[in-house]
């Protein structure tokens, strides 16, 4: 009756698994389809007679494991109401037998659907029961979930830079605008005059390190970043990063313990990664711990590795936010007059230099108002050395004034350039579009410049060009060329030089650089 060739032919060849149950409580196996046996690696001699509960038990070390229970009430509900019945994805775990005879639970998800099959007279013959594994439809629904969960949290935390990111750069803008309206006045004394050259170089900088630390991150999370290795002296390592925060410090009265390696200990590293690495850990310490907290800079050796942990006693962090603290853009609470904080780069920043080095981040606070500890740990230590000779003195610069030519179209950044130059003894002509500076160079021909600062983007011609044809002409052939712009990328820095250019600096320029290259020329 069950066995005929029309239901084993349409019974077999159903992509899903299913098998015939005798309607007993014991839910003895009857028939099994073959889709069922590859699901559950098992064969017809292995099922076919045996309880249904025997064959498939439930996993007695989870007493999470429903499945058993759930499916003999199912069963149970179809013999008494002759009705069909679905499980919508209830956990029943796998049985599996390894070679050496342990048997594993793989953990599955089926929908089962049990449904009477009765005869000619009414009766209830067995119940054909059918599943259908929807284990990795529901890994993939949780995963796409998440997945959107994420998305969802990183266009938001990217919102709230964006906002961050517009608010900072706004904040210097103000007093540099009215310091330029203070400037415009005829009567001001030396004292304003320098305060208020003070103001807009303090601004300037804090401006620069926030689109520094914006290319700092694309660079470093498109691998562009290339480490200038060399072995490096901890301590000075260390000093040189604490140099940097204390203004911040001492401008919050915090007092900082700065503990030590042995004097001479070495690391394999980049300096200024390593520097920028402490020092922002450190800034970021504090400037989240209130006036006149503790900080602690504590560096030692451990199996090879350079172990610093950066510690405060300032506002510290929820365990959901000590989870990813070192993530893009992310940052604590703030005041309300945004006093602290940045742009939510620093740590990711942190983490990623680290990284390159082949080291280890990690944070940890006990709890808001419980301070934090950030730790880094670099491989590459090396015992202290002998110490090496200090080193001689550079004598002073005793270059003479040069003849340089400026070219650039913006007329303010021109006119303050040639007026540094001036200021410093150089001989300065300033233009403002690249042909007109060469016909001017034309009626100059017996005192060529020396050195040319020349913007790239420029009218007519661009800085590129322009300096092709600077190399063309004999009286500036041999000429100093410096670019002198904001672009500032890897790729806009070998165009430039492939160009002709000497040297590039991106704006705003370290003057100081600046007339050092001039006195190497001089």
């Amino acid at each position: 009756m069950l066995t005929t060739t029309l239901f084993e032919s349409v019974f077999n060849r159903s992509p899903f698994g299913h098998y015939l149950l005798s309607p007993t409580p014991d839910a003895t196996i009857l028939a099994v389809n073959d889709a069922f046996l590859k699901a559950s690696a098992r064969t017809r001699d292995e099922l076919v007679g045996v309880s249904l509960f025997k064959a498939f038990p439930g996993d007695p070390a989870d007493p999470a494991d429903v499945g058993e229970a759930s499916l003999r009430d199912s069963l149970a509900k179809v013999r008494t109401s002759s009705q069909p019945d679905t499980l919508p994805a209830i956990r029943y775990p796998i049985p599996i037998v390894l070679p050496n005879g342990e048997t594993i639970f793989e953990e599955r998800f089926w929908t089962a659907t049990s449904t009477p099959v009765f005869g000619a007279d009414g009766e209830l013959l067995c119940i054909s029961h059918s599943n259908i594994d929807v284990t990795d439809q529901l890994k993939s629904e949780a995963a796409l979930r998440e997945s959107e969960q994420r998305l969802r949290e990183a266009d938001r935390r990217k919102d709230e830079f964006l906002a961050m990111l517009s608010h900072e750069l706004r904040n210097p803008l103000a007093p540099i605008g009215a310091a330029a309206e203070l400037l415009q006045r005829t009567t001001l004394d030396e004292d304003v005059l320098a305060r208020t050259s003070q103001i807009i170089g303090r601004q300037v900088r804090h401006m620069t390190a926030l689109i520094d630390d914006l290319l700092d991150v694309s660079r470093v999370t498109r691998g562009l970043v290339e480490l200038d290795q060399a072995l490096l002296d901890v301590g000075a390592v260390l000093h040189e990063a604490v140099e940097q925060v204390t203004p911040l410090i001492e401008s919050r009265g915090h007092s900082l313990a700065l503990n030590l390696p042995p004097h001479g200990t070495q690391i394999q590293a980049d300096r200024k990664r390593l520097v920028q690495v402490i020092a922002n850990l450190l800034g970021n310490a504090a400037k989240y711990t209130p006036d006149g907290g503790r900080l602690g800079v504590n560096a030692f050796g451990r199996d090879g590795w350079l172990c610093i942990d950066v510690l405060d006693n300032g506002i510290g962090m929820a365990p959901e936010l000590a989870a990813r603290a070192f993530e893009l853009f992310t940052q604590a609470e703030r005041a309300s007059d945004r006093s602290s904080g940045g742009l939510g780069l620093g740590l990711a920043l942190v983490k990623s230099l680290v990284e390159l080095h082949g080291g280890v981040v990690a944070c940890d606070s006990a709890g808001p108002g419980q301070g934090s500890r950030f730790s880094v740990c670099l491989p590459g230590l090396h015992a202290p050395p002998v110490a090496a000779p200090a080193p001689n003195e550079q004598p002073a610069s005793t270059a003479a004034p040069l003849r340089v030519l400026v070219v650039d179209d913006n007329v303010d950044a021109a006119v303050i350039l040639s007026m540094l130059l001036e200021a410093n003894g150089h001989q300065v002509q300033v233009e403002h579009d690249p042909l007109e500076a060469l016909e001017a160079l034309d009626a100059t021909l017996d005192h060529p410049p020396q050195a040319c600062l020349l913007d790239i983007g420029l009218p007519g011609i661009d800085g590129l060009e322009l300096a092709r044809r600077l190399r063309a002409r004999p009286g500036t052939a041999r000429a100093l060329l410096v670019a002198i712009t904001g672009y500032g990328q890897d790729s806009d820095r070998q165009q430039i030089l492939q160009a002709g250019f000497d040297h590039h600096l991106v704006k705003p320029i370290d003057i100081a650089q600046l007339y050092a290259l001039l006195d190497g020329a001089g």
